[in-house]
C-alpha cells in the first residue's frame, strides 16, 4: 500500500503530470459526450474538431515555442486577422496570383514576428508589452487596408475551403492536414533539433545558456518569428475556412491559444512542456465547445466559462508541482 502511495505521490509531482491530467480529462469529455447525446462519438464529429480547430492548432503550435522559451505573445490573434486581409486585398484588389499572396503572407508574418523578437531582447522590454504593442500594430494596419470585410473568389482559395479529403468514411478538410503536418513538423523541431534543444535551454535559465554558449539572441528571435510565420498560416487557413478577410476576425484567439498550451502541459514558466501537447489542448477546447453546441440549451459563453476555471485549476496545478520540486 505504500508503495502505491509512494508511486501516485512521485506521479503527482513528475512535470509530465499535467499532459497526462489532459488526456484523461479528455477521454472523460469524450466518453460523457457519447453517453448523452447521439452521435455525439461518430467519426466526423470527432475529425470536425481538427477542421474546425485547425487555425488554433497552428497558432497554439507557435505560442508552445514561445512559452518554453520564457515568453509569451499576444499579437497571434490580431496577425491572424491581418494576415486574412492582406491574402483578401491582395487576391481581389491587386490580383496576385494566390501563390505569390501565400508566400507573401507567411514572410510578412515571420518577419514581423522576428522584429518584436529583436525589440524583446536587444531593448531588454518585457515580452507582454512589445506583443500587446504588435497586437495593436497589427490590428491597425488590418483597418488601413479595409474597415469592411473583404470577399475572397480566388479558384485555388475556394477549392481549399470546399476540398473534402476522404478519410476512413468521414473526410478531412485540406486546413486541417496542413495543420497536423505543421504539428509533426513542429515536434521534431523541439525535440529533435539544436533549436529546440535551445529553446528548451533558454526557457529554463538564460543567462545559463548564454554561459553555455548558446545562441539566445539568434533563438529569442527565431522563436518570435516561428510564431509569426504560425500566426500567418493561421491567418491563411482561416481564410480558407471563412473566404474573407476581416479586421475583426479572431479577436481573443490569442487567449485561446495560450489556454491550450497550458492546458496541454507547457509550464508558463518556461523550460518544459510538449509541442505535442498542444493538440491535446486544442481537442480540449474543441470538445468544450462540441458538447455545448449538442447541449443546445447553454449560451456560448459557458465555454469561455469552463476554459477560464480549466486555465484556473491547470495554472493552480503548476504552481503547487513548483513548490513541490523545490
Amino acid at each position: 500500500m505504500n508503495a502505491v502511495v509512494e508511486h501516485a505521490r512521485k506521479l503527482s509531482s513528475a512535470p509530465s503530470f499535467t499532459s497526462l491530467v489532459t488526456v484523461v480529462l479528455l477521454a472523460a469529455m469524450l466518453l460523457i459526450g457519447g453517453a448523452l447525446y447521439e452521435g455525439f462519438l461518430s467519426l466526423q464529429v470527432m475529425l470536425n474538431l481538427l477542421i474546425d480547430n485547425a487555425f488554433l492548432l497552428v497558432i497554439a503550435i507557435g505560442m508552445g515555442f514561445v512559452i518554453l522559451s520564457g515568453g509569451i505573445d499576444l499579437s497571434v490573434g490580431a496577425v491572424l486577422a491581418l494576415s486574412t486581409m492582406i491574402a483578401a486585398w491582395l487576391l481581389q484588389v491587386a490580383h496576385w496570383p494566390p501563390l505569390a499572396v501565400i508566400a507573401t503572407v507567411l514572410a510578412l508574418g515571420f518577419l514581423f514576428g522576428g522584429g518584436m523578437g529583436a525589440v524583446i531582447h536587444y531593448f531588454r522590454l518585457q515580452p507582454f508589452i512589445v506583443t500587446l504593442a504588435g497586437m495593436f500594430l497589427a490590428r491597425g494596419l488590418c483597418y488601413l487596408i479595409s474597415i469592411e470585410s473583404i470577399t475572397i473568389e480566388d479558384p485555388l482559395f475556394v477549392a481549399m475551403s470546399q476540398t473534402q479529403i476522404p478519410f476512413f468514411g468521414g473526410f478531412l478538410s485540406p486546413g486541417a492536414l496542413i495543420a497536423l503536418a505543421m504539428l509533426a513538423c513542429a515536434v521534431w523541431l523541439a525535440h529533435y533539433s539544436a533549436f529546440g534543444r535551445a529553446v528548451y535551454a533558454v526557457g529554463g535559465n538564460e543567462q545559463s545558456a548564454a554561459m553555455m554558449g548558446l545562441a539566445v539572441a539568434r533563438t529569442k528571435i527565431l522563436v518570435y518569428a516561428f510564431s509569426g510565420f504560425c500566426a500567418s498560416l493561421a491567418g491563411l487557413l482561416f481564410a480558407f475556412y471563412m473566404l474573407s478577410g476581416y479586421g475583426l476576425h479572431a479577436q481573443g484567439t490569442e487567449l485561446d491559444a495560450i489556454a491550450a498550451v497550458v492546458i496541454g502541459g507547457t509550464l508558463l514558466t518556461g523550460g518544459y512542456g510538449y509541442i505535442l501537447g498542444a493538440l491535446s489542448g486544442v481537442l480540449v477546447l474543441g470538445t468544450i465547445q462540441t458538447l455545448i453546441a449538442f447541449d443546445g440549451t447553454l449560451s456560448s459563453w459557458w465555454t469561455r466559462i469552463v476554459i477560464g476555471g480549466l486555465l484556473f485549476v491547470f495554472c493552480v496545478v503548476q504552481r503547487v508541482m513548483a513548490f513541490k520540486s523545490t
